[in-house]
């Protein structure tokens, strides 16, 4: 009987349907420290981001056949190195898209409304300075009609276009690899239109767009540092649901403290799971403990669309 650890959880449908195609599947978290020895009794590990699969975890394991990852990127698995080796490894980069775009929306009207800033003065000023926050919050603008800029096209970048373009925005996009620019819609009554979305240079992106939203890899460099932070347009919303690293987080406070960006929404942090503590008590900045793909909908596609994928690896 094959069986596969899921370390960092499943989906119970996904977890059934692996159940009744004839596996084992052990759902209790074992401590990383602890894996090398414990893998020894698997031909199969699945992980979130929590896990990692490292050179040296790999080595310790030859028994193990396939790893698979829930989710869109493989930072914490050394993929290469796991093929060179014959392991199979996957991934379920489709599953999550929809959600991770959703909160990319739910940080933008929070910014845009000053919701989050909002949600920590009134339970303390709520009752004495009502007027005063009200003032305060009363200069919020509309997403119709601007213009967003989305550093990175794969498939999240492109549903995130979708809403944008569903909302009535104009989509400037920018990515290393080239992408179609024409997006597809799906409308009621099953109307399908696709909608343009305009090509631009980085740099294009900094100057034009009134929010940016990053959906790249993990990445060494920052995209968002102190020189690009100079280049965008005054009152700038930033939006990062995709990787720690991919702002520079010291700039990034700099540029709020100055007025450059108007505010910041983070599902992902540099440090995490300890956040700099200049960023979680920012007042221009929304936060969430990086819950991009936590839906329910999201947990059961990704435990389907694995499921699938180690059954069809094993039955080969």
């Amino acid at each position: 009987m094959i069986r596969i650890l899921a370390n960092d959880g499943i989906d119970a449908t996904g977890k059934s349907m692996l159940e009744a195609a004839g596996f084992f599947v052990e759902t209790q978290n074992i401590p990383q420290e602890q894996l090398p020895e414990a893998l020894k009794n698997f031909d199969a590990i699945t992980v979130r981001s929590a896990t990692k699969v490292r050179k040296d975890l790999i080595d310790a394991c030859p028994n193990l056949r396939l790893i698979g990852r829930g989710g869109v990127g493989m930072d914490n698995i050394d993929v290469d190195y796991a093929r060179s080796q014959g392991r199979a490894v996957v991934n379920t980069p489709a599953a999550s898209s929809p959600s991770v775009a959703e909160l990319v929306f739910a940080h933008l009207f929070t910014g845009v409304r000053f919701l989050h800033d909002a949600n920590r003065k009134m339970p303390v000023e709520g009752g004495t300075k009502f007027n005063d926050l009200k003032k305060a919050y009363a200069k919020g603008i509309e997403l119709k009609g601007k213009k967003i800029g989305i550093i990175g096209l794969g498939r999240i970048g492109k549903e995130t276009a979708k809403m944008a373009l569903g909302l009535g925005m104009e989509v400037l996009g920018y990515d290393v690899y080239d992408f179609e620019t024409q997006i597809e819609l799906n409308l009621a009554g099953g109307v399908n239109v696709k909608v343009p979305v305009k090509k631009v240079t980085l740099d294009e992106l900094l100057a034009e767009s009134d929010f940016i939203s990053l959906h790249i890899p993990f990445v060494d460099k920052a995209i968002l540092g102190k020189e690009e932070f100079e280049k965008i347009k005054k009152g700038v919303g930033v939006v990062n649901c995709a990787r720690g690293g991919a702002i520079d987080e010291l700039a990034l406070v700099e540029a709020l403290n100055s007025g450059k960006v108007a505010f910041a929404g983070l599902d992902v942090f540099d440090n995490e799971p300890t956040p700099r503590q200049e960023i979680l008590t920012h007042p221009k900045i929304s936060l969430t403990p990086h819950i991009g793909a936590a839906t329910n909908e999201a947990q059961e596609r990704i435990g389907v669309e694995l499921a699938n994928l180690i059954i069809d690896h094993f039955k080969k």
